[in-house]
């Protein structure tokens, strides 16, 4: 019998635990999130590990940031994760830790800890779990893993990461130490950055009408209450 779980499973689950309606400009947000963690969750080959959580966390923070209600991202976050029958609170934890690592490092440090090359003394725990995933002949590359790559060089150093050239070498010392695709984590670091940006645009336009809606609606409401002052009354 074939107990894999389905997309419409994961997003049935989703929705008895996330019950608000979603806004609009992050509806797609949210469900190309669920269906792409769903479509790991189901491969043979996927292994969490905190560089994805890390990636997860800062997907989902990023491309919901001015969500209104505020409190409904924890909801949605949970309902994510929830729904694929994984720990909300793990996925933070895992890349708050991660997020704490970079923050002691340059970035020069931390593209010697991702690419194997730091001494032991440097993160061992973490070091351990890079190795584990450069021993791994099919290990699972994935789009939320190389943005937990990238989280981790950009926290360590912004400057790093803003720059074309040093970003690309990062990315090649990393991949070769950790036998990933380095031409498809580029394009899906580049792909990221690119949506990220529409996403900001998009968020500031939907603030620039909401905004000139707010104003005509209060222009109306005085120019109502200016209508109903009877002539010759005081204000």
């Amino acid at each position: 019998m074939n107990n894999v779980r389905t997309v419409s499973d994961t997003k049935r689950a989703f929705y008895t635990i996330h019950t608000r309606p979603i806004n609009s400009i992050y509806r797609r947000v949210v469900e190309e999130l669920m269906v792409e963690m769903h479509l790991l969750s189901v491969n043979v080959d996927f292994n969490y590990d905190p560089i994805y959580a890390l990636g997860v966390v800062t997907t989902f923070d990023r491309f919901m940031q001015g969500y209104r209600p505020e409190e409904d991202k924890i909801s949605i976050f949970n309902g994510i994760c929830k729904g694929l029958e994984a720990d909300p609170q793990k996925y933070r934890q895992d890349a708050q830790w991660l997020e704490e690592i970079a923050s002691r490092h340059s970035g020069e440090e931390m593209v010697a800890l991702l690419s194997r090359s730091a001494g032991p003394e440097m993160e061992g725990d973490f070091q351990g779990i890079l190795g584990a995933i450069a021993a791994k002949p099919n290990f699972k590359y994935s789009r939320l893993f190389a943005v937990g790559l990238f989280t981790l060089l950009e926290q360590a150093d912004l400057e790093l990461v803003k720059n074309e050239k040093s970003r690309q070498e990062a990315v090649q010392k990393i991949c070769t130490a950790l036998n990933l695709p380095v031409d498809k984590l580029s394009k899906d670091l580049d792909l990221y950055r690119t949506n990220l940006e529409k996403m900001i645009q998009a968020r500031s336009v939907m603030e620039d009408i909401l905004a000139a809606d707010r104003k005509k609606r209060e222009d109306r409401a005085k120019q109502k209450g200016a209508a109903t002052v009877p002539p010759g009354s005081p204000e």
